[in-house]
């Protein structure tokens, strides 16, 4: 199952948005134009339907209602989110409302073109109080369309933190509760099948030591009080075993990046996989990805990488255009843009198409910045 469309009113940056959205996406955009925002919105989905979420609890980790409510909306107005998801010869339509006393306005689902959840019932009516719960959290109530909560409960959100991973003693677990920042990373290899998890450490193995100069070897190991670590051997001959807390932020993240690929997720969120790359290996990126993703996986990353997007597979149906404006973030696909489409025609790489589009309108001129020790 993968998401084809998705139409956002009045959430965070964006006060409406309408867009197909294909196996792989890549979000750019200029800096605070809305990228992360765009992706959580599928993480929102996520934190209703996990083990002990719900509706509540996805609004009040994000500050309440006020923090992802659209500045430019009207305040009369409600968040509204529908998704479309397909699946073989199977299409549903999951949509929802949502008000400023953070109840449902109403929850809709689709299935196939005909309406089979459609709130306020009766129910909701009379007891107005049900509205602060979805059926999507609920299993007694979302029998009839669960593929929906499945789906949603296996998407995956990665922007590894290198420091958590090195230190996950010193932060607080209950703020990095669903590991999306790597504090849970050597706990997570721990937890799965040792053959599993063998055959994951040899496939990141050879693909690091083409990356990483004079490593050798990658192992996973308990030490004498059963914590989990992982060990790096590197061809020096002095250098003995290396654990994670040794590891440079590059290696982190492209191991952390590796192992979350091989995991089954039906949405893979990825935010700047590029950070802390040599730029040889961030070109390989959307090659490898392609390769690792499995048919059903669908994955959309954020990026402001001209490296990443140099890939000459990578097409204008797959890359999101995000324009800050006053009224709120427009996202327009590539393909939509006739002056990218022109450029394509020509042989012209995405990249050198789509990038110039997120360049502030304004010529940056720092030139004025200085120390200000000379106004003294």
């Amino acid at each position: 199952m993968n998401i084809s469309r998705i139409i956002i009113k009045n959430w965070k940056n964006f006060k409406w948005v309408d867009t197909s959205l294909n196996k792989r996406m890549f979000i750019v955009g200029p800096n605070a134009s809305g990228k992360s925002n765009f992706l959580d919105v599928f993480r929102f989905f996520y934190d209703i339907v996990k083990p002990g979420g719900g509706l509540k609890s996805a609004i009040q980790t994000r500050g309440g209602f006020s923090n992802i409510y659209c500045l430019s909306a009207n305040q009369a107005e409600d968040i509204e989110i529908k998704i479309t998801l397909s699946a073989d010869s199977v299409s549903w339509v999951y949509s929802i409302g949502i008000n400023q006393q953070e109840y449902l306005s109403y929850e809709k689902v689709i299935k196939n073109g005909q309406l089979i959840i459609n709130r306020p019932d009766q129910d909701d009516i009379s007891d107005q109080i049900l509205l602060t719960q979805t059926f999507l959290e609920q299993v007694i109530a979302n029998k009839a369309f669960r593929k929906i909560a499945d789906f949603f409960e296996t998407v995956s959100y990665f922007h590894l933190v290198p420091q958590l991973v090195r230190y996950p003693e010193i932060f607080s677990k209950k703020i990095y509760t669903d590991d999306s920042y790597g504090i849970n990373l050597t706990s997570r290899l721990s937890s799965i099948d040792a053959q599993l998890r063998e055959y994951r450490l040899n496939v990141i193995e050879k693909a690091l030591c083409q990356a990483i100069p004079q490593l050798s070897k990658i192992s996973f190991n308990k030490n004498d009080n059963g914590i989990p670590h992982l060990e790096a051997m590197f061809q020096h001959w002095k250098s003995g075993k290396h654990q994670e807390s040794q590891f440079s932020d590059g290696m982190l993240r492209l191991f952390s990046l590796l192992w979350i690929l091989l995991e089954n997720h039906s949405l893979m969120l990825f935010e700047e996989p590029e950070m802390s790359l040599n730029a040889s290996i961030i070109r390989e990126l959307p090659a490898l990805i392609y390769r690792l993703q499995a048919e059903k996986d669908q994955v959309f990353i954020s990026t402001h990488s001209y490296d990443l997007l140099s890939d000459e597979g990578i097409n204008a149906e797959e890359v999101l255009l995000l324009f800050p404006e006053k009224s709120g973030t427009q996202i327009k696909l590539a393909s939509s843009i006739p002056e990218i489409n022109l450029l394509l025609e020509e042989d012209m790489r995405i990249a050198d198409a789509v990038l110039p589009f997120t360049n502030p309108k304004d010529m940056i001129q720092w030139s004025f910045i200085h120390n200000g020790n000379d106004t003294y």
